[in-house]
């Protein structure tokens, strides 16, 4: 969810930014908008090789899927790379957490479970 949000505060500022999908395609547009699968919407875009893409060069807004994204090219000013980094380790160490919460839950049934087997 780090990134959903990451991307969203990036939409509301109508950031320009450029994506590269999986099959080498690099698209620059405004960020429209961002869904939580990492579908991006993009406005006013165009394409970085014209020439290769000359067809996709009268589109001017675009819809990607998020699975077919390799890269998110941002501009430095846009990214605070500490904050970043503290809120990777804290959704990390939340997932962390609810992983050994889970584990614990499960060895809870399972001692009981296997106590009602002695009876």
């Amino acid at each position: 969810m780090l990134f959903f949000t990451f991307f969203q505060q990036l939409a509301e500022k109508n950031q320009h930014i450029t994506i590269e999908l999986k099959n080498d395609l690099q698209i620059s547009g405004v960020l429209h908008s961002v869904d939580q699968y990492l579908n991006i919407k993009l406005t006013n875009i165009s394409v970085n090789n014209p020439e290769k893409y000359p067809h996709l060069l009268s589109i001017k807004s675009c819809f990607v899927r998020g699975s077919v994204v390799r890269y998110v090219f941002l501009p430095s000013n846009e990214v605070n790379i500490d904050k970043l980094r503290h809120m990777c380790r804290q959704e990390a160490k939340m997932i962390s957490d609810k992983e050994k919460n889970n584990s614990n839950i499960m060895l809870h049934t399972f001692v009981l479970n296997y106590n009602e087997l002695e009876k």
